[in-house]
């Protein structure tokens, strides 16, 4: 992206950030609606978040505190935004154009701990993972990522691992899709839903390092870079 193009795109990560964050329990079509200028191709409504069944929340402030190179033509940034409800939370959002021009996500948002980065994908497609081993490391330490517990997270990461949880605690409910990037190495992409304690309900998107130690998959990073 150019200069001008960046800086663009930087005001629309935090203006989506602002609006993907804000909603009432009682009129989800609002939030749906203030999203769909947003998202790129294939994505559900709202982002992916399905606020829960009863409150509201607002922001009162977005920055952006960090940002790197995705994959080709996109860049990855990550927004602090302070919430009346959930407080301070750390926004990954991934900005591309699309064919006709426009600023579009180019894939769901994560939910991160500060400073969030992550690697980039590369180009081609992506391919599923198959092994089951590795599917059940990547599962139980994103469940327990996702639920800031340190302890049982450890248990799945190499010496030298780097994470962030995110702030606001969140319970995996599935893993949606497992996928190698499309660049090779060991680098994951996983697509999976989540909900947070008061109920609402996110489609989030992580980038993941694995490696094998003594026969078994161990996790080096996630959403963050683990060679700096």
């Amino acid at each position: 992206m150019s200069p001008r193009v960046t800086w663009r795109a930087k005001g629309f990560a935090q203006l989506f950030a602002r609006r993907y964050l804000t909603w009432e329990a009682e009129d989800p079509e609002v939030h749906q609606r203030a999203l769909a200028a947003y998202l790129g191709a294939g994505m559900e409504p709202g982002a992916g978040l399905q606020p829960p069944a009863a409150g509201e929340e607002r922001v009162q402030w977005t920055e952006v505190i960090q940002e790197r190179t995705g994959a080709p033509g996109e860049r990855v940034y990550t927004v602090a935004a302070q919430t009346d409800t959930a407080g301070l939370v750390y926004l990954a959002v991934s900005v591309a154009r699309s064919g006709g021009g426009v600023l579009e996500l180019a894939g769901y948002p994560a939910l991160v701990g500060a400073p969030a980065a992550g690697p980039g994908l590369g180009e081609g497609e992506p391919r599923e993972v198959s092994d089951p081993a590795l599917r059940t490391v990547v599962e139980r330490a994103l469940r327990n990522y996702l639920a800031d517990s340190p302890a049982e997270l450890a248990a799945d990461l190499t010496a030298t691992a780097r994470v962030s949880p995110p702030a606001q605690a969140l319970s995996l409910e599935s893993v949606q899709r497992l996928a190698y990037s499309p660049e090779g190495g060991q680098a994951l992409s996983a697509t999976v839903q989540a909900q947070d304690a008061r109920g609402a309900r996110y489609t989030l998107a992580y980038a993941l390092d694995v490696t094998r130690v003594a026969g078994r998959w161990e996790i080096a990073a996630i959403q963050m870079d683990p060679y700096t």
